[in-house]
């Protein structure tokens, strides 16, 4: 289910943080519209503030498994989940909610190993264990505890190409997946992170690359770039690449799976 709210501030990030200070939410856990951009009055009078709208998902707990998964990966996930047994897991104070699109968090802490009572951790063990059977895939699972309470596994093995897929959406639907499994019916839910042959970090290192190259374009001809289709976590990564670039902002539009990030020129709009 998608909700938004629509909040105002002196310029869109400040508009777009006080969005995210009320949901509790990060950057990459919802998308943003400027409804309006800010505007300086005359010796500060007259002038408009920004507003946008922030959208995010609310998981329905009556829906299926979600549909941006390719169709062998739903079956064999739905079979593994069946022999699955169902263990009580004990529930994390801090624990995030579940949304479409969550993806890697940099935290400044490494991450820690999960203890051996750790249900959650042997949950997500289970079901990757057993979607990889049914894929026919050798890849084991590393499981880490991030700071900020989420858990971050790394598929361990040989030719994983098969399972991270063109620019990595089918290790995006087996994270959507393991998510699903692993939270579906709690109250309390966590956040899981997957990633295989250090997909993350490569594509991440790849999109930082691509933004500052758009960023110095769109201030040297003064004019918006709009980039290709990104999922949540890869707006992310742009966002926070531009975020201290001077002259230039950056902004989502558009609708899933087409939301693109704009690049748009801001003169004096950062330091």
């Amino acid at each position: 289910m998608l909700k938004w709210i629509e909040t105002t501030g002196r310029s869109e990030e400040d508009a777009i943080a006080a969005a995210l200070f009320q949901l509790g939410m990060d950057r990459d856990d919802v998308s943003v519209e400027v409804i309006e951009r800010a505007k300086s009055g005359f010796l500060g009078f007259g002038g408009n503030p920004a507003k946008v709208r922030v959208s995010y998902e609310v998981p329905d707990e009556e829906q299926t498994a979600p549909a941006a998964a390719e169709e062998t990966v739903q079956e064999a996930a739905a079979s593994a989940a069946e022999e699955q047994e169902p263990a009580p897991a004990p529930q994390r104070e801090d624990a995030n909610r579940l949304l479409p699109g969550d993806e890697v968090l940099i935290a400044a802490e490494e991450p820690a190993p999960v203890q051996g009572d750790d249900g959650k951790a042997e949950q997500i063990r289970t079901f990757l264990t057993g979607l990889m059977e049914h894929l026919h895939v050798q890849a084991v699972p590393e499981i880490t505890l991030t700071p900020e309470g989420s858990y971050k596994v790394v598929l361990q093995g040989q030719g994983l190409g098969a399972i991270i897929g063109r620019r990595g959406e089918t290790l995006d639907a087996i994270q959507q997946l393991t998510n699903y499994s692993v939270n579906h019916g709690q109250s309390k839910r966590v956040r899981i992170h997957v990633d295989a042959e250090g997909y993350r970090a490569k594509r991440e290192e790849s999109l930082q690359r691509l933004a500052v190259k758009v960023a110095g374009k769109v201030v040297k001809y003064r004019k918006n770039v709009t980039l290709e289709p990104m999922n949540a976590y890869e707006r992310h990564v742009i966002h926070t690449a531009l975020q201290d670039h001077p002259n230039v902002t950056t902004y989502s539009t558009g609708t899933e799976p087409n939301r693109r990030t704009v690049v748009a020129y801001a003169p004096g709009q950062k330091k």
